[in-house]
């Protein structure tokens, strides 16, 4: 027999006999416990594979993110045995990995139940109990296609039936049970240790209204029983920090059926909380050299057709008809901000020019992906597009991603960053890609930023930065993004005269700090628990009297807070004090200020925080400084 080379992640090199299982080289990989899978080369392998030439081998460790999404995706085949085992009828169509977990979508004559997911899991156990072995066989297309329809699996028919007739099939086997799918797996049922089933929703199949509804079973999976009752101590976390039902609680915002779908309402300490976030942006924008500008919420559809949207965006948008012409609102604010450039002739001496928009915008969600403030029909994105000569390109990207860091600092945010490439539908050269993207390449070369490489998510105009906030409880959202386009400015033929005299085109960046306020806000009643740092909070301090004999005192105190801009409510309820403190607790509010018949007497007030602890007594002025000493604190990374 033959033999081969393989060189492993220390850079080390085994000669072994040409067919050998990579996990029968594992011994010599003591850096890697508990792998539960391999790469060979550039491929992700089971560990089974066998190795017939040389290569490099890197072996995936469990807890790793590519091992807990083989692992997840081994627990997800799983419960789909496990349902076919006690819902024969059941039909099985997809069953992926997912961020923290996993699901199954299955057609079932009636929708499952709590119950039915507690038998599900405990028949999952027995699966593991019975360490059946995880096979993978290749089939031609047609045999494939057969083997399902004798199975009833009209879904897995349908998938395969797409492939060209050629093609061979990968599917997976344990016990009777067997499944379509790409792998890798583990090697055995008995290798998974930890799991729970989570959730129940309804799916259509394929993601469209026009197909029939799925019954999905939502779940995680870690490598130990530790790590998998952290994460779901962090699910009941999640709960509890929920914004719609937190949002409701603290009367910040609803939605209403009468209203429609995805259109939020907010009470006043909702629209105070967002003009506070406006605010704070509009301040740090006017800082950095941004001018404010505002477009319509509809232009002609013709502008729309010239910017490729309606070619490459139009079922995301909303049209309408007005004096017999047809309009589109706004999904995206860049188109009025060209206008505003073309609107003169501009000269080099003039860029960049950093043209902000608070801008709302409307935009065509399927009802089924609506979630509270997170996804919504009608946002407000603070929103910026940038124009600027090419060399000017590089230290313009440079300052949006400090402006971003600087901005995520003082909410408390750590970002992971991607950079999103060219998607299939798109438009522009391959060269105005190309120069997109080596643009945002080398920005962040430059801030020494570790990225990973979201293929084929850019915009359909340009490339992307997405910076990916991580909240206290460890869960990952998307908001700042950074956009490069050579394409746009070229379709509205913007140009600046050049220090030469002649005709150049500039470069334009789309960008968002916070991204959607609507989704920012969800994020930070999550990220806080509601309990917003004072800066941040609608109510900064509630005024609770003992007595009606301090109410006159309560409103001199409470005028005062306010000429000084402190934002306070007074609470002159005839309730005992106790019931009105804790009550302030229930609502969040950073500071109750206490006064009773000794604190009139002084012309003072006892402030007292919401964990509980008591200031003593002082005077307003006193508090009043130490709350706007808190405040400056809180965004001095900003000044």
């Amino acid at each position: 027999m033959d033999n081969v080379t393989v060189t492993l992640s220390d850079n080390t090199h085994r000669c072994i006999a040409a067919g050998t299982p990579a996990v029968d080289i594992l011994k010599d990989c003591c850096d890697v416990k508990n792998p539960v899978a391999v790469r060979i080369g550039s491929r992700l392998c089971d560990l089974n594979t066998l190795i017939d030439h040389d290569d490099r081998v890197e072996f995936i460790a469990n807890d790793s993110a590519e091992g807990l999404a083989v692992l997840r995706h081994s627990v997800s085949h799983l419960m789909a045995q496990a349902v076919k085992n006690l819902f024969p009828d059941v039909k099985v169509t997809i069953g992926p990995s997912i961020a923290d977990g996993f699901y199954y979508d299955f057609d079932t004559p009636e929708p499952f139940t709590p119950a039915d997911l507690e038998k599900i899991e405990a028949e999952m156990h027995e699966l593991v109990k019975q360490n059946l072995p995880i096979r993978r066989r290749v089939m031609a297309r047609d045999e494939a296609v057969e083997l399902f329809r004798t199975k009833g699996e009209t879904y897995k028919v349908e998938i395969i039936s797409e492939l060209p007739p050629s093609e061979s099939v990968s599917l997976y086997e344990q016990g009777d049970f067997i499944d379509l799918c790409r792998g890798p797996h583990l090697p055995s049922t008995s290798k998974i240790k930890a799991f729970k089933l989570t959730g129940l929703a309804g799916a259509y199949w394929r993601g469209s209204e026009n197909n029939k509804m799925l019954q999905r079973i939502y779940g995680t999976a870690f490598p130990d029983k530790k790590s998998l009752q952290a994460h779901l101590q962090l699910i009941e976390e999640a709960k509890k920090r929920d914004h719609r039902k937190l949002g409701r609680e603290l009367n910040l915002f609803n939605i209403y059926d009468e209203a429609g779908a995805g259109l939020i309402v907010y009470h006043p300490k909702g629209a105070l909380l967002r003009r506070i976030l406006e605010d704070f942006e509009v301040k740090q924008h006017l800082r950095r050299g941004y001018q404010l500008v505002k477009g319509p919420q509809i232009l002609k559809l013709e502008l729309w057709e010239k910017s490729g949207h309606l070619d490459n965006y139009r079922e995301n948008m909303y049209f309408t008809v007005v004096d017999e012409k047809q309009y589109g609102l706004k999904p995206m604010n860049c188109l009025a901000h060209m206008l505003i450039y073309n609107s003169s002739r501009r000269s080099y001496k003039e860029l960049p020019l950093r043209f902000f928009e608070l801008g709302t915008v409307n935009r065509h969600e399927k009802s089924g992906v609506l979630h509270g403030l997170t996804r919504v029909r009608e946002f407000t994105q603070d929103d910026a597009h940038i124009l600027c000569m090419p060399e000017q390109l590089n230290q313009e990207i440079l300052n949006i991603i400090r402006f971003i860091t600087d901005v995520m600092e003082v909410f408390g945010f750590e970002c992971a960053v991607e950079l999103s490439t060219r998607p299939a539908k798109s438009i522009g050269t391959d060269l105005d890609w190309q120069r997109a993207t080596d643009a945002l390449q080398a920005a962040l070369k430059a801030c020494d930023l570790s990225y990973g490489v979201n293929a084929g998510d850019g915009a359909f105009y340009g490339p992307k930065i997405d910076f990916k906030l991580q909240d206290s409880l460890k869960r990952s959202w998307q908001c700042a993004t950074i956009q490069c386009d050579f394409v746009l400015p070229e379709r509205f033929d913007l140009s600046y005269i050049g220090a030469d005299g002649e005709k150049h085109r500039p470069v334009m960046l789309h960008r968002v700090i916070l991204g959607s306020i609507e989704r920012f806000i969800g994020i930070l009643i999550e990220h806080y628990a509601g309990a917003f740092p004072a800066w941040l909070a609608p109510v900064q301090a509630q005024i609770i009297t003992i007595s009606d004999e301090q109410h006159e005192w309560a409103h001199e105190v409470h005028a005062r807070l306010l000429a000084h801009d402190i934002r306070a409510e007074l609470d002159l309820r005839n309730e005992s004090l106790n019931f009105k403190i804790r009550e302030a607790q229930v609502q969040k509010i950073p500071y109750m200020l206490i006064i009773g018949a000794n604190e009139t007497a002084v012309h003072g007030i006892a402030p007292r925080s919401r964990t509980g602890k008591n200031l003593g007594c002082m005077p307003v002025d006193e508090f009043i400084s130490l709350l706007q000493l808190e405040c400056r604190s809180a965004q001095q990374k900003l000044h």
